[in-house]
C-alpha cells in the first residue's frame, strides 16, 4: 500500500463522511421529488386561449379552450396551440427540476428520476 494512503478512493476524507452527505443529499432529492409531484403547473399558447394544468408527476389536470380559438376550419391551428401549451407547462416542470436539484446539489449536474 502506498504511503499516505488513507482510503476513501483519493478523497482523503473520511468515508462515513462521504456515505451520510450522500445519504443526505438523496433524502433531500426524495422530498424535493416528493414536493414536485404535488406541484401543479399551468402551459398556455395563443395569448393563453388554450391552458393545460399538469402536475409535477407529468399527469395532466384539467385543459382549458376558449371558443376563440375553435375554428372549424383550421383544426391544425388548435392542434398547435395544444402542444405548445404542453410543451410549456413540461418546461416549467423542467426548470423547477433543475432549480431544486442545483439548490440540494450546489450545481452539480444531476437529473431528478421523473
Amino acid at each position: 500500500m502506498a504511503k499516505g494512503f488513507r482510503g476513501g478512493m483519493g478523497m482523503g476524507g473520511n468515508m462515513n463522511q462521504v456515505v451520510a452527505q450522500a445519504q443526505k443529499i438523496q433524502r433531500q432529492m426524495e422530498m424535493a421529488q416528493a414536493e414536485i409531484r404535488e406541484m401543479q403547473f399551468t402551459g398556455t399558447a395563443g395569448g393563453e386561449m388554450v391552458k393545460i394544468v399538469v402536475n409535477g408527476d407529468h399527469k395532466f389536470l384539467d385543459v382549458q379552450i376558449d371558443k376563440e380559438a375553435v375554428d372549424p376550419d383550421d383544426i391544425e391551428g388548435l392542434q398547435d396551440l395544444i402542444l405548445a401549451a404542453l410543451n410549456n407547462a413540461m418546461q416549467q416542470i423542467d426548470q423547477i427540476n433543475q432549480e431544486r436539484i442545483s439548490a440540494i446539489t450546489g450545481g452539480m449536474n444531476m437529473k431528478l428520476p421523473f
